[in-house]
């Protein structure tokens, strides 16, 4: 490490974003089974920490400062994917059942 000052108070990793449970699975596979996949092609370290308090999952990412930035980018767009995907769905349904239109003794 000549000629390089590290400050020990900076963490080395970045906060990627804080996701919903149930978009973890879609996202990282079952049981988390495509996270391994997803850090040897991005060359970083994933951690998820649960936010006990709002049901949500924070995902951290370790590693060198560009492939942290491009890992956190990449997982972004993922879940702003996976989140339009799953709205999509949402509203095909709502759809549907509006199609079905259900008598009043159904409601």
């Amino acid at each position: 490490r000549q000629g390089r000052i590290v400050d020990r108070h900076t963490p080395n990793f970045i906060r990627a974003f804080s996701v919903q449970m149930q978009l973890l699975e879609t996202m990282f596979g079952p049981a988390g089974s495509r996270i391994l996949y997803i850090e040897q092609v991005s060359k970083v370290m994933l951690e998820l920490k649960v936010l006990e308090s709002s049901g949500l999952t924070e995902v951290l990412v370790y590693g060198s400062y560009l492939y942290k930035l491009r890992a956190k980018w990449m997982l972004q767009s993922m879940a702003e994917w996976h989140r339009q995907r799953q709205e999509r769905g949402m509203l095909k349904l709502e759809d549907a059942m509006k199609a079905l239109q259900l008598g009043p003794w159904m409601k």
